[in-house]
């Protein structure tokens, strides 16, 4: 059985560093809901790479799904960031990691 989950990778805007206080805690905020929720398996904020904020990995049934979230990220909502949804095919012991 295949598996999947997504990546949402977060790409700074030009107004990124106009970032406000209240735009960060609705974004955490969002973080915990995904979590609570079952829908996060990590996230987290890139280093040393231009233009890149962070990403997320997120646990759905669909990539529809997963795009309906990613609309909703509020950095994304207020411009202070884009977002690129990958579909990451799992390879684990279970499926003999795709071989």
């Amino acid at each position: 059985m295949e598996q999947y989950m997504y990546m949402m990778m977060l790409e700074k805007s030009k107004t990124y560093n106009r970032m406000t206080k209240k735009a960060v805690i609705a974004h955490v905020e969002n973080i915990k809901r995904l979590d609570d929720a079952g829908k996060l398996e990590i996230c987290g904020v890139f280093k040393g790479y231009p233009g890149m904020a962070g990403m997320y990995i997120l646990k759905t049934d669909s990539r529809e799904e997963a795009e309906a979230l990613c609309k909703q990220e509020p950095l994304v909502v207020q411009g202070y960031a884009t977002y690129k949804l990958v579909t990451l095919q799992i390879a684990n012991r279970d499926n003999n990691y795709l071989l």
